[in-house]
Parts: C-alpha cells; sequence; structure tokens
C-alpha cells in the first residue's frame, strides 16, 4: 500500500528481500527471446523446465517528477549455453535519467551502452553502489555460480522503461563464460548507429 509520509523498510540480511513489498513479478526465459546468442540453448531450456531469470519487488510510488521508483531485484544464477542469466535491460523512456543500484548480495555485471554506441561494464559485489548516468541503457547480469545477485535500486519517478530498443538487438556486448571465466565479447547481432538505417 502507497503511503502519503515518510517511511522505512528492511532488507533482511539472511535473504536480500525487503520486509515488505507492493508489487512482486518474475521474468521467465520465454520473455527474453532473441536476447541470448545460443538460440537453441534457450529453446531447449524453455521446453525442458523454463527457468525463473530475475524477480523484482516493488515499493509503490506515483510515477511522476519529484518521486523516486525503488525496490530489490534478484537475478539467478544459471546460464544460456554459455551466456550467463541477465535482466531483460533497458533504457529509460525519459532518456535524460540516471538510476542508483546498490549491490546488497552475490556478484556480476551491469552492462551498459548509449544510444551512440559507447560501452561500459562495471563489477557488482556485496556493497558495490552504482551510479548509471542519464542516456545510458543498463543489464544486470549474475556472473555467479550458485548465489543470486541482489541489487536495490532507485530511479526517477517519470523516467519509465524502455525496452523495446534493446529487444530489437540486445546490447552491443555479452557476457559468458570461457574456459571456466568470465569474457565480454561483442555481440554479433550488434548494429553500430550510423549502420542502423542503411
Amino acid at each position: 500500500m502507497m503511503k502519503d509520509i515518510p517511511y522505512t523498510f528492511n532488507i533482511s540480511a539472511a535473504t536480500g528481500l525487503p520486509d515488505s513489498w507492493d508489487r512482486h513479478y518474475e521474468r521467465r526465459l520465454s520473455s527474453m527471446k532473441g536476447q541470448f546468442e545460443d538460440t537453441a540453448a534457450m529453446e531447449a531450456m524453455i521446453a525442458e523446465n523454463e527457468p525463473v531469470l530475475y524477480e523484482v519487488y516493488e515499493l509503490k510510488r506515483p510515477e511522476v517528477a519529484g518521486e523516486l521508483l525503488h525496490g530489490v531485484s534478484v537475478i539467478r544464477p544459471g546460464q544460456v549455453g554459455n551466456e550467463y542469466f541477465m535482466t531483460k535491460g533497458h533504457f529509460h523512456s525519459l532518456l535524460e535519467t540516471a538510476e542508483v543500484y546498490y549491490c546488497l548480495q552475490g556478484e556480476g555485471m551491469m552492462v551498459m551502452e548509449t544510444p551512440e554506441g559507447d560501452w561500459n561494464v562495471q563489477l557488482f559485489a556485496p556493497g558495490t553502489v552504482l551510479y548509471v548516468p542519464p542516456r545510458w541503457a543498463h543489464r544486470s547480469v549474475n556472473t555467479g555460480k550458485d548465489e543470486d545477485l541482489i541489487l536495490l535500486f532507485v530511479y526517477p519517478g517519470d523516467a519509465g522503461h524502455d525496452y523495446g530498443t534493446i529487444e530489437i538487438q540486445g546490447f552491443r556486448k555479452l557476457v559468458i563464460e570461457k574456459d571456466g571465466e568470465v569474457k565480454i565479447v561483442d555481440n554479433p547481432r550488434w548494429v553500430s548507429p550510423e549502420r542502423r538505417f542503411v
């Protein structure tokens, strides 16, 4: 229930989850079609026992300027082929808005890029605070073997989400496991901004 007065909430040290939330949703692998390079592995996993890739726990606030939307995301450990489980990723609909993440548990990466094609990848470990500037699309990736990556997030109430741009071609970089190590590689589906409409 949305409150109109100052409030607190607690995050469990044991689970990494908030003690209250207004909205909970989960994204399964089928909602990420086209985002993983190994489509055969993805289809096989969907047919066998479709996994939950991540969950989000939100505390409801008005989606207007001046408010801060916030909550906790939980990215599960696992891989599709050699690619680690990840979030769908998005630009903000209001492109000139930023976001802050605080890592509560696990290890992973945030893959980011601008509409112009600049890219950046930052590491997550417990206690890491990440500032995602305006104009940067962002996607969380869990590179841990058997532990959830749990992130507290805060962003402007009027930011919105643009998933469609990412659904077309994914991010410029992929995070994979190769020879037992985490690697950042080029996404073969990605097209540079200057060539997208040629």
